[in-house]
């Protein structure tokens, strides 16, 4: 006859019910939390595109600087940031440009499920600014982008594209590029 130790039983018991609290917790402090009635924010640092667009089935055509049409629903899926430049993009412009091309490589190995367009006339020194290395250069041939390029000098606005050409988010000029490098992380993964 095995005789069992009530100390050793007791300990095994409580260590079995500290396993189920470890698991059990989470669930219930979210339980809690939304009772309470608070929920986390997932919301975007963009607005939404109201109505909402598809680039695809309006035959949007963007010419690429090479002559070639931008493909919006590309071979793989990757998203598309357009970048859309006020008159005289210089200094404030170019500078939000190079923080929208940072946000991209903070994206580390799916920096390569999101393309940069850039459409309007280049930054005055945009060859000795590198801006050809990190954007493609078009023209929105037809303006059906006309309404979300910002008419305040040295200024730029966004829009973040789905890979099937869906308009998702307008950043107006002034937006915040670190707010857009939060999006983009919570989208592309």
């Amino acid at each position: 006859m095995n005789s069992v130790d009530p100390a050793a039983l007791r300990k095994s018991r409580m260590f079995l019910l500290l396993i189920a609290l470890v698991f059990a917790a989470p669930m219930m402090v979210a339980g809690w939390l939304t009772y309470a009635g608070w929920q986390p924010d997932a919301k975007g640092n963009g607005q939404p595109v109201q109505p909402q667009r598809n680039f695809v089935s309006e035959k949007l055509v963007v010419q690429l600087a090479n002559g070639q049409p931008y493909a919006w629903r590309d071979s793989e899926p990757r998203m598309t940031l357009v970048a859309l430049a006020g008159p005289d993009c210089a200094a404030q412009c170019l500078a939000t440009l190079t923080k929208m091309a940072a946000a991209r490589v903070t994206l580390s190995s799916n920096m390569s499920r999101l393309r940069l367009l850039y459409l309007g006339t280049p930054p005055v020194n945009d060859q000795r600014d590198g801006i050809r290395n990190y954007w493609q250069l078009g023209t929105d041939v037809d303006g059906k982008l006309a309404m979300f390029r910002p008419s305040t000098p040295d200024s730029v606005s966004a829009l973040l594209v789905e890979s099937n050409g869906t308009a998702l988010s307008l950043y107006p000029a002034g937006f915040d590029p670190s707010g857009l490098r939060k999006d983009l992380q919570k989208v592309i993964h």
